[in-house]
């Protein structure tokens, strides 16, 4: 077998160690040792202030409510997409991946657009006494729109790996649509369904564009853990700013161990698939 250069491979590690101290390591380091940088009785005060616990409250409910919701839909979109053939598959494929192209801001503006009091259906929300923008209403929506795609697209090429042939056979012996879903596609798909979990709850944890436009930035209501971050952060309390920040960042680190324990996982699903058909063949 032919191997490359050693110097091409020690450089090309190096070069790739480099960028991720100084763009990941580093940062990371920075975060928590800027939020200890004055003990632990400060850090401890800053997380457990209030207002820090009302946006980790927030941030865990928006997160709570959007992840069900794009869980729910990403299964069904796609095991429409990948089992069914039918009109306007190409439109609903294009639509799953319209908040990859549109910006966090720009979605938040269109929410406004459509429920604040000058917008759409505002007059009709308050005659009803209900509240949209500035509200959590607005928060959930923003952050299920910015997330709605992770769960489907994670989804969607392993179905389509998979094929009909064991849901056909279920079929035959008698079984019935649910017992077919149940008892056989969720089995094969759970570990590429948890990735995709694990992908959209970091998302959602992390939002912070159209979260800012719909939130109105109340303190102790409306204002998520990054929101909350950027208000300590303008108010120069940079300590205290970090030390929220830093509880994101341990969230978000579980989340990343989750996501690379869920990747061998999903391997293992693609590796059995290749292996059925290599025997098929």
């Amino acid at each position: 077998m032919r191997r490359d250069p050693v110097v091409l491979r020690y450089g090309l590690t190096l070069t790739a160690l480099a960028f991720l101290g100084l763009f990941v390591i580093l940062p990371v380091l920075a975060v928590f040792t800027q939020a200890l940088s004055k003990g632990l009785g400060v850090y401890w005060k800053a997380i457990a202030e209030p207002d820090a616990i009302a946006s980790v409250r927030l941030t865990l409910l928006a997160a709570g409510i959007a992840v069900p919701l794009n869980l729910t839909f990403g299964l069904a979109a796609a095991w429409a997409i990948a089992k069914f053939q039918f009109r306007g598959k190409n439109v609903l494929l294009t639509l799953i991946d319209l908040p990859f192209a549109v910006s966090p801001v720009v979605a938040g503006l269109v929410y406004v657009l459509v429920f604040s009091a000058q917008g759409w259906f505002g007059p009709w929300l308050d005659a009803r006494d209900l509240k949209v923008i500035f509200a959590v209403p607005g928060i959930v929506l923003a952050t299920t729109f910015v997330t709605f795609p992770f769960v489907a697209r994670e989804l969607i090429p392993l179905m389509q790996a998979q094929g009909n042939d064991e849901e056909e056979a279920a079929l035959v012996l008698g079984a019935r649509g649910w017992q077919i879903f149940s008892r056989v596609t969720i089995p094969n798909v759970k570990w590429g369904l948890l990735y995709g979990v694990v992908l959209c709850t970091a998302r959602a944890m992390g939002e912070f564009g159209a979260v800012s436009v719909v939130s109105g930035h109340i303190r102790g209501e409306t204002n998520t853990i990054p929101l909350h971050v950027e208000v300590l952060y303008n108010e120069y309390n940079f300590t205290a700013a970090f030390a929220v920040a830093s509880l994101l960042l341990a969230m978000a680190l579980v989340t990343l161990a989750a996501k690379r324990l869920l990747e061998g996982k999903k391997r293992q699903d693609y590796a059995s698939l290749a292996s059925a058909e290599g025997r098929e063949a």
